[in-house]
This record gives C-alpha cells, sequence and structure tokens, in this order.
C-alpha cells in the first residue's frame, strides 16, 4: 500500500479511512437540506409593500429588529434575488446589448430626424447650450432652441414641434412615422419628451449607451 500511494500522491491514513467506512457511509458536506423559503417570503412580501424603496440588509434588519427573524443577510438577499425583489443599484442601468452598424443616413427626407445639443461659451463667461433637430437625409437643420440654462424636456418639445411645423406646416403632424435619433440625455429620454414625440408622428430612438458614433451625423455638426 505504502508503494501505491506513494506513486499515486495520496495519504495512507486517507486510504486507511475510505476502506474502512461503513457500507452505509455518507457525506454529510453534500447532503442537502431541504429549506422552505413561503414563510421567509412572505414576510419579505409584507415589508416591501409597507417600506417599497427598501434594499435587502434593510429588509433583514427590519425582519431581524422588529419580528425577530433567525435569518442572515444573505438568505434574504437569495430569496429576494430568487423572487426579482431586489432594486437596482443607484446610477445602475440594464446594459443595452445593441451595436452601431454605422448607417445613419438614409435615402429620403424626413425618414430619420436626429438630434443633438452643444455650448458656447461667451466673452462675458455666459454658456449658452443650443440643441438643434437635423434631417439624416439632406442634412438641413430644421429647428434649434437656446438657453442659458440647462436644455430640459420642454425644450425639447419645442424643438421637435418647430421641426415638425418646418416641414409639414403649422398644427400638422408627420403624416408617416419619422425616426427621432438622439443619444441618452435626460431631455430626451424624459416620459413627457417621448410622448409628446409619438404625439407628433416622431418614433423616438436611443443610441447605444456610451456609442456617441451611432448619432455620427448630430455629432459631427457639432
Amino acid at each position: 500500500m505504502r508503494l501505491v500511494c506513494s506513486t499515486l500522491g495520496v495519504a495512507r491514513s486517507h486510504v486507511l479511512a475510505l476502506t474502512s467506512r461503513s457500507a452505509d457511509w455518507k457525506d454529510r458536506r453534500q447532503a442537502r437540506h431541504s429549506r422552505d423559503d413561503g414563510p421567509l417570503l412572505q414576510d419579505i412580501r409584507r415589508v416591501l409593500h409597507e417600506l417599497g424603496t427598501y434594499g435587502y440588509r434593510r429588509v433583514w434588519g427590519v425582519l431581524r429588529h422588529q419580528q425577530a427573524w433567525p435569518v442572515n443577510h444573505k438568505t434574504v438577499y437569495r430569496v429576494m434575488r430568487e423572487h426579482g425583489l431586489l432594486l437596482y443599484r443607484h446610477g445602475q442601468r440594464p446594459v443595452s446589448a445593441r451595436k452601431h452598424d454605422g448607417k445613419i443616413a438614409v435615402a429620403a427626407s424626413n425618414t430619420r430626424w436626429c438630434s443633438d445639443g452643444f455650448e458656447v461659451t461667451c466673452d462675458n463667461g455666459e454658456r449658452v447650450r443650443v440643441a438643434f433637430a437635423l434631417d439624416c437625409c439632406d442634412r438641413e437643420v430644421m429647428s434649434w432652441v437656446a438657453t442659458t440654462k440647462g436644455i430640459d424636456a420642454g425644450l425639447v418639445g419645442d424643438l421637435m414641434m418647430q421641426a415638425v411645423e418646418s416641414r409639414f406646416g403649422a398644427n400638422q403632424t408627420a403624416p408617416d412615422e419619422i425616426e427621432w435619433l438622439t443619444d441618452n440625455g435626460s431631455c430626451y429620454t424624459a416620459g413627457e419628451t417621448r410622448s409628446f414625440a409619438r404625439s407628433l408622428g416622431l418614433k423616438p430612438v436611443t443610441t447605444p449607451v456610451s456609442s456617441p458614433q451611432s448619432n455620427g451625423m448630430a455629432e459631427s455638426l457639432v
């Protein structure tokens, strides 16, 4: 046995322990205990119903202090994760799987419009922020807005309305749906901006995150 163990590189004591085990021996390390998460899940849902902005650590704290639950925070995390109850971390957003295919220009006018903004520093130190709308076929700047403050959803709404009026007349909407291509700035992705765009006949389309080349026509104007 010594020669065999030496050749295989195993300890003789381990081999002796293996050969001396009874026929009904079981490895307790591999045994899985059945777990009933039902009661814990109910209490977690009850806490979240009253405190919907709590993450798993705060939920665990409430369970531990108010209801004396003998459970650690990892178990609370697991149960909340398995049932889709976790919050996004601050600033976290789903990663876009879209890729830039390099085709921004279109063959016909009023098929795709794009928009972007830029900042101009004046001689007196003031800063003027400008946003514009550009046709991705003929590259005409159809409308623009400017402010010494930040570009917000209201100004983007004015920008879109002016662009539609410049092409189709006052109090008109686009006869056919037009793509409205922008980056992911808050003034473009705001719910009221997207809703107003649809009412004008525009289809809001945003670029993939961290992909300025996907709005390259507007970026090149800046």
